[in-house]
């Protein structure tokens, strides 16, 4: 999907929900959409949406983050850093995709399967409990880290 037309999906969505799309909340997604596997933090995203629109305050782009994490056009996320960042949604993705976070590297691969549905299945029926979304993140060494420590 381009940018522009995940922009028409994500100004319906933000209708949808009560919001407009104002110029910083555009600028901000934009910025995503841009950067969509970098999974940028607040401040990141800030450093390039200031470049694009200069009166832009931090405090706007966290709301907007806010924002968009609460009707679900985005994920926070957190890995070993503690820091949060924010990854956009996949469209029609019923749930958070997985990860796989390089120790010695910090890269971070995504995983557009849904690994966990025969879990989600087993915790509903024995622990009577509706999942509603779940995160997974695969801790480990990338191949080109292990290629490195082979040489």
């Amino acid at each position: 999907m381009s940018i522009s037309d995940s922009l028409k999906k994500t100004k319906k969505q933000l209708h949808e929900s009560g919001f407009k799309l104002t110029p910083q909340r555009e600028a901000t997604l934009l910025v995503l959409l841009e950067n969509e596997k970098d999974h940028l933090s607040a401040e990141e995203i800030y450093f390039f949406v200031k470049k694009k629109n200069a009166d832009i305050g931090l405090a706007t782009v966290y709301r907007t983050l806010e924002i968009l994490t609460d009707i679900k056009i985005v994920d926070k996320i957190s890995f070993d850093d503690g820091v949060a960042r924010y990854d956009l949604r996949k469209e029609g993705a019923a749930h958070f995709h997985h990860h796989l976070l390089c120790l010695e590297c910090g890269n971070i691969e995504e995983i557009e399967e849904d690994l966990l549905r025969d879990v989600e299945k087993i915790v509903e029926k024995d622990f009577h409990f509706l999942v509603k979304d779940h995160r997974l993140t695969f801790h480990g060494i990338c191949q080109h880290c292990q290629a490195l420590n082979q040489s």
